[in-house]
């Protein structure tokens, strides 16, 4: 299926960024493009999102093997890249380490755990907004961003969700797959009982100390499953971590980049 990625930085791609669930690869280009110089990345859209092609299903194994099979595509025999992955996209990084171990040098997850997450932010309510919106009565992104508000007020999550809007020949739509991915939240919730496993590779594993995305009591399984996992807690920050503090975010994953850059040369 075609995956939409952009470029950031010069050369072969040393590192992979998935977004979380509703957001699209622009949404980790501020910490990618702080390490670009040294680690180019690849800011990939996931299946239903984005300008990635829209699917039937939704599975973190389905999605964990499409991202890999691309990545196989562009780095052929070349070293095997970093992948860093946010929320459901943090999921996907541990799917794709687990699965495809080979393909990954090192693992950087950002606030999310492998374990049910459905009591998170509320998901639920945030598709049914946008659903709800009357995409006939916008004229401009101002108009969308009014009819959100008496359901999302919250200014920064509407101009969250609103990089989905975009104009069509027909008018606005939607850029993802609203319908799926409100029907597949408790998959996306979940973590699939079939990935299982063990990555031994360096893990860097952030949250922010205001979400409660990841909590200690998942740290046994975390390591069971990575055990070379190191947390690392992100002060005034919550769920959406990089983009709350992303100078913190960027300098936790310039060191663990660079610490991995000697065996890469080897």
């Amino acid at each position: 299926m075609g995956l939409h990625t952009t470029a950031i930085g010069r050369g072969t791609p040393r590192v992979a960024y998935l977004h979380g669930l509703l957001g699209q690869g622009k949404n980790l280009a501020t910490i990618a493009k702080a390490v670009a110089t040294t680690d180019p990345g690849l800011l990939y859209d996931l299946p239903n999102h984005g300008r990635s092609s829209w699917t039937t299903d939704v599975g973190y194994a389905t999605m964990a093997d499409t991202v890999a099979a691309d990545l196989r595509e562009r780095i052929g025999h070349g070293p095997p890249v970093t992948v860093v992955g946010h929320s459901m996209g943090g999921k996907t990084a541990m799917a794709i380490a687990l699965r495809h171990p080979d393909l990954v040098r090192g693992l950087v997850v950002l606030d999310i755990a492998p374990d049910d997450s459905s009591h998170g932010y509320g998901f639920h309510r945030l598709i049914d907004a946008l659903r709800d919106v009357p995409l006939d009565r916008v004229e401009a992104r101002a108009d969308a961003d009014a009819l959100l508000a008496p359901s999302v007020q919250e200014p920064g999550v509407r101009s969250f969700l609103l990089q989905n809007l975009h104009r069509t020949p027909e008018g606005w739509a939607w850029r993802a797959n609203l319908d799926l991915l409100y029907e597949s939240l408790p998959l996306i919730s979940g973590w699939p009982a079939g990935v299982r496993g063990v990555f031994d590779g360096p893990v860097l594993w952030l949250r922010g100390a205001e979400s409660g995305y990841v909590t200690d009591e998942h740290v046994p399984f975390m390591k069971e499953l990575f055990p070379r996992a190191r947390l690392v807690t992100i002060k005034n920050a919550g769920h959406w971590l990089h983009s709350e503090q992303p100078e913190a975010v960027s300098q936790s994953l310039a060191m663990f980049l660079a610490s991995l850059r000697p065996e890469l040369s080897r």
